[in-house]
């Protein structure tokens, strides 16, 4: 079992920028890939960025390229999803992942999730 906790979401107003955390224990942090997926209310769950075991390769949605930036730290047990730029459609509940086999782009693919951080963008 990994068990995953994010942090960093809040308040910030269009433009700004927030530094999500998400921590792993209970099994080697660098044998998973991780990735970053977001819900908004009435919305299924979607995509946003996937980093492999050893830092690459990095995926990301369209409407995030450019904007938010994923990364890992193996040593600290960390995958970060730095988010500039953002927008009032960014908001959602935002949901890191982990998978031994691939950093994929669906959901259903990932076999362990946080409970996921609030991110608001005001307008």
């Amino acid at each position: 079992q990994v068990q995953l906790a994010e942090s960093g979401g809040g308040l910030v107003q269009a433009g700004g920028s927030l530094r999500l955390s998400c921590v792993a224990s209970g099994r080697t942090f660098s044998n998973y890939n991780m990735g970053w997926f977001r819900q908004a209310p009435g919305k299924e769950r979607e995509f946003v960025a996937a980093i492999g075991r050893t830092d690459g390769p990095r995926k990301y949605a369209d409407s995030v390229k450019g904007r938010f930036t994923i990364a890992r730290d193996n040593a600290k047990n960390t995958a970060y999803l730095q988010m500039n730029s953002l927008k009032p459609e960014d908001t959602a509940v935002y949901y890191c992942a982990a998978d031994s086999n691939y950093p994929y782009t669906s959901p259903l693919l990932y076999d362990y999730w946080g409970q996921g951080t609030q991110v608001t963008v005001a307008s």
